[in-house]
């Protein structure tokens, strides 16, 4: 009743899984990932302490197909489990258990490792796979979402859709830098969870991308006149117009509006921090927008 990936991205080196499910709150349950370690995907039967002991193993210098062979070993249930592993070098391993619900099965490659179980056939992981390994045109937290969104439309689970989720490490890649976990999206019951959680990390992308140089635009000239007035129409009052007030001012702002992550440099300012305060002072004031992506 469920279809997961876990895979490295060979340009970043990040780290992470996705998986779907016919059952509330699935990533509490299937994903686990560590940076610089590896990702594990539990399901069928799962086995929960899959997770944490197939990352020690892989800290510990396991290879995913040795971890896999330890896990199951030491398991009375390993007929009735599937486990995905994928470490840091992208080396890959999946186990199918013979008692786990037909259609079940996985594919284990460089990079990456996608496994369903009770799905309507086989062509749900063949269809992750093929989207695992061609398109390296998408950023890797997009590619991972997208191969759920074609298991989906290859026929996926067999009992139909309820939750999905999302998760990718990268060393300091949590918020402030104070963690590992880029990204941690979870829906946890839905009609449709895969578009769900596409919409989620799209918002994700707002609040949390960190801009790159080619992103920031420096707070001098008439764009000082342009900030100062605009957040003026959000309430502000005696605005000054030096470009060092103007830019504590849209700090304030940011942080606010849950854009702290995007305001990395003094006296310049985010081109979608821009975008959005362009946007949301378009309307009357007291008008709630939603940021248009």
């Amino acid at each position: 009743m469920t279809f997961s990936v876990v895979a490295r991205d060979a340009a970043t080196g990040d780290l992470g899984c996705a998986v779907q499910s016919k059952f509330p709150a699935v990533g509490a349950i299937v994903i686990h990932a560590r940076s610089r370690v590896g990702a594990v995907a539990t399901q069928a039967l799962s086995n929960v302490g899959y997770g944490p002991r197939g990352l020690a193993l892989l800290e510990a210098g396991a290879s995913p197909a040795q971890a896999v062979a330890e896990l199951t070993a030491s398991d009375p249930l390993a007929d009735r489990r599937q486990v995905g592993i994928v470490d840091a070098a992208g080396r890959s391993e999946s186990h199918t258990g013979g008692g786990c619900s037909a259609w079940a099965g996985h594919i284990a490659r460089d990079g990456f490792a996608c496994q369903g179980n009770m799905l309507v056939s086989a062509t749900a992981v063949e269809a992750m796979a093929l989207v695992m390994a061609d398109r390296l045109d998408l950023p890797f937290p997009e590619r991972l979402v997208m191969s759920l969104a074609m298991a989906q439309a290859a026929g996926g689970d067999a009992r139909g859709q309820q939750s999905a989720a999302l998760l990718v490490v990268r060393p300091g890649g949590g918020y402030g830098e104070g963690s590992d976990r880029l990204v941690d999206l979870r829906v946890d019951d839905h009609e449709r969870p895969i578009e769900e959680l596409g919409r989620l990390l799209a918002l994700h992308r707002i609040h949390f991308d960190r801009p790159t140089d080619a992103d920031l635009i420096p707070l001098a000239g008439p764009l000082v006149g342009e900030v100062a007035s605009r957040l003026s129409r959000r309430g502000g009052s005696g605005i000054p117009s030096s470009p060092d007030a103007v830019w504590d001012l849209l700090d304030a702002w940011a942080g606010r509006e849950n854009l702290e992550e995007r305001m990395v440099k003094r006296g310049h300012i985010d081109s979608v921090v821009l975008r959005i305060l362009r946007d949301r002072t378009s309307a009357p004031p007291g008008t709630a927008r939603e940021p248009s992506d």
